[in-house]
């Protein structure tokens, strides 16, 4: 789910944040080579900063997901000394925990453990409201802004700044998780802006909000500053609990994941937000460069059934019309987009839709329809099996278009006219590459797309529809708990991840599960204080020794990076002018 409300933010939130000194050069993040076509290459790495022991340099981490009917995607972090299961959202900045002084009806109903503040948190003084979904699917968020050790995937953070919230409605809480883990960009971040603000309440402009991400930043915009990982990027693939159970679900954190070879991977550009449109203004030390609000990517066109879908008429809410984008959000269970477009779409494949807009898009369940997107000239489209859902138990001749729906148009701070959530996810594996968080223009942020849906999807779906006609009409269904065994991915280890027993995962009706993959190079860690965990956990392995950093910039080239990244922005900020 996706921020909402999220114009200017520094402006918004604090009319200044800012800066003492202007030096780049302060940040622990490396420059990285630009260009749409990721330039792999090998060399010596800087052990000083992932030092994980005499063996091997720390590269990145993985750790698997649970999933709760396809609707709720959640991933195990361990906050102080307790492990528990939030939601994973890229389409949000912060990271928030349900607290223990949260008394809302979803907290008291809530089977989650509740973060205990009276431990370790330390709280900054300041409190924030969060605010997500659209118009019609809006929620908050609110509580108290400090610091703790957070771990996920291995991986930890001391001083990790977060919300403890007292209060929500999100949904967030709901089916076993206590809170979100957003993975989107600083500038979208309340929980950074609060935090900066409390230790510089006096400070103008933004200098000191750029600076400070390192410090007070989201979570895994933190590992790459601090270079905790090896390269400046996230990778999700989604696990398919419903209709007909396959494939794996994870995150891999600061490499690519096992499989992804990056010649199959489509790149392109994360759009950049001009202060004008809600974007962060920029700090003094970079006048000239844009910075990523959102995972948000330009959508050339979108097909039903190899037909191209006409643009939308729709208007934007009160900015000139922009380029078709998508926000990419785990956070999100639904395909949202353009009213118009969204209705031709489920009148094409309903009947008793186009005959009346007002009831459910029912179709049969082995129709097999393609809703396709294409970005960066290449088409990615949705498994059939993830476009329709049983509209009841015990009927596996009609299902329901209920994956599609309509969203608010675009408007300042949100660009975007659609919102590609799970099961666009659960069809494509998505990297998430941020790039250089402090000057973007030196290495642009981007994202990367493979197509996971098979040849024979079609196929799949029919075989899934015969079998619960078979099985009474009931649909093969599966549910995993957020598995707390994480591995990290060590330079040169081929040691096995290994997995805990699980305990007990919420109720499933499975005919079948999944096939576990086979152990991959890496070191597992499990917490000592867990949540249940489903039979089958995700590994990942430390494949090839890969890196995006430029040549020379481990120990001892610190004036060579000094000197080179101011060079190098001015000259990226000339080449786009």
């Amino acid at each position: 789910m996706y921020t909402s409300s999220w114009c200017a933010l520094v402006l918004v939130v604090f009319p200044a944040l800012a800066a003492a000194l202007p030096l780049p050069g302060q940040t622990s993040q490396n420059a990285r080579r630009g260009g749409v076509v990721l330039p792999f290459i090998k060399h010596s790495r800087r052990v000083a900063a992932r030092d994980a022991d005499a063996d091997g340099d720390v590269l990145g981490g993985t750790v698997g997901l649970g999933d709760s009917a396809d609707l709720f995607y959640t991933v195990a972090v361990t906050v102080g000394d307790s492990t528990t299961a939030v939601n994973l959202d890229t389409g949000s900045s912060d990271l928030w925990v349900m607290s223990t002084a949260c008394r809302t009806k979803q907290c008291r109903q809530s089977t989650a453990q509740p973060y205990d503040v009276s431990k370790s948190f330390r709280a900054s003084g300041a409190a924030v409201t969060l605010k997500y979904g659209d118009s019609v699917t809006g929620t908050h968020a609110s509580g108290p802004v400090g610091r703790d050790t957070v771990t996920l995937a291995a991986l930890t953070l001391e001083d990790q700044t977060l919300a403890a919230v007292n209060d929500t409605d999100n949904s967030a809480i709901s089916n076993g998780g206590a809170g979100i883990l957003g993975l989107g960009f600083p500038a979208q971040s309340f929980v950074q802006a609060a935090a900066v603000g409390a230790e510089f309440p006096s400070t103008t402009g933004t200098d000191t909000f750029v600076e400070q991400t390192s410090k007070s930043g989201p979570l895994v915009s933190r590992l790459i500053m601090t270079d905790a990982i090896d390269d400046p990027l996230f990778a999700i693939t989604l696990q398919r609990n419903t209709i007909d159970v396959s494939g794996e679900g994870q995150i891999t954190i600061g490499q690519l994941p096992e499989g992804i070879d990056n010649s199959s991977i489509t790149w392109v550009p994360v759009r950049l937000y001009d202060p004008v449109d809600g974007g962060l203004q920029p700090p003094s030390f970079a006048p000239n460069e844009k910075y990523p609000l959102r995972w948000e990517v330009d959508i050339d066109a979108v097909y039903l059934d190899g037909q191209k879908l006409p643009d939308s008429t729709q208007q934007p809410n009160g900015i000139k019309k922009p380029s078709v984008s998508a926000l990419i959000d785990t956070g999100n269970s639904l395909i949202r987009g353009p009213s118009d477009v969204v209705n031709n779409i489920l009148s094409a494949v309903s009947p008793a839709y186009a005959a009346d807009p007002t009831s459910q898009p029912i179709l049969p369940c082995d129709a097999g329809h393609n809703l396709t997107f294409q970005i960066g000239g290449k088409l990615f489209p949705v498994d059939p099996r993830d476009f329709v859902s049983q509209a009841k138990r015990g009927d596996a001749q009609n299902c329901v278009a209920s994956n599609v729906v309509s969203t608010d148009p675009p408007s300042l701070g949100a660009l975007f006219s659609w919102n590609l959530g799970d099961p666009f996810l659960k069809s494509n594996a998505v990297i998430f590459y941020y790039g250089n968080l402090t000057h973007p223009s030196v290495d642009p942020p981007r994202m990367g797309f493979v197509s996971l849906v098979p040849q024979n999807a079609d196929a799949l779906l029919d075989d899934a529809v015969e079998d619960a006609q078979k099985a009474g009409g009931v649909f093969e269904t599966k549910a995993d708990a957020a598995p707390t065994v994480s591995s990290l991915i060590i330079e040169g280890q081929t040691e096995s991840a290994t997995s805990s027993k699980p305990a007990a995962t919420p109720a499933s009706t499975s005919a079948g599960s999944p096939k576990a993959s086979a152990p991959l190079a890496s070191v597992s860690i499990t917490p000592s204080d867990t949540i249940a965990a489903p039979a089958q956990s995700a590994s990942q392995s430390s494949a090839a020794s890969l890196s995006l950093r430029l040549p020379g910039s481990g120990s001892g080239s610190s004036m060579w990076y000094t000197l080179l990244l101011p060079t190098l922005s001015l000259v990226a900020s000339l080449c786009i002018l």
